[in-house]
């Protein structure tokens, strides 16, 4: 894979929750210039990890129901979903050295 892949409300539970791997998802808007500077940084994660982390983007405005389900106020919102559950949440901008620290215990 190695890319971005957008995921929406009606395929989250299969692209998501029901997941074999770890997978960490973007929660941006458009709008959002911070969520424009994540972007790239979270592209080249997903080359770089590709195989053992998948990595997924959620558009807050075109998917509202999962934003309020996990209670994403802010954005960028930067969750990490193993098994099911969500491990880890991150809000707010990073650059890559700290993303990949905060991810890497998830990567298998």
């Amino acid at each position: 894979m190695g890319h971005v892949q957008a995921v929406s409300d009606r395929e989250w539970d299969a692209e998501v929750l029901q997941s074999s791997d770890p997978v960490l998802v973007d929660f941006w808007a458009e709008w959002c210039g911070p969520c424009r500077m994540v972007g790239p940084v979270v592209e080249e994660i997903a080359r770089e990890k590709s195989g053992a982390l998948k990595v997924l983007k959620l558009n807050v405005d075109e998917n509202p129901e999962t934003a309020r389900r996990y209670r994403v106020m802010s954005i960028p919102t930067l969750m990490v979903f193993s098994d099911g559950n969500e491990k880890k949440r991150l809000v707010g901008a990073r650059g890559k050295g700290q993303l990949l620290d905060e991810v890497e215990e998830f990567v298998a």
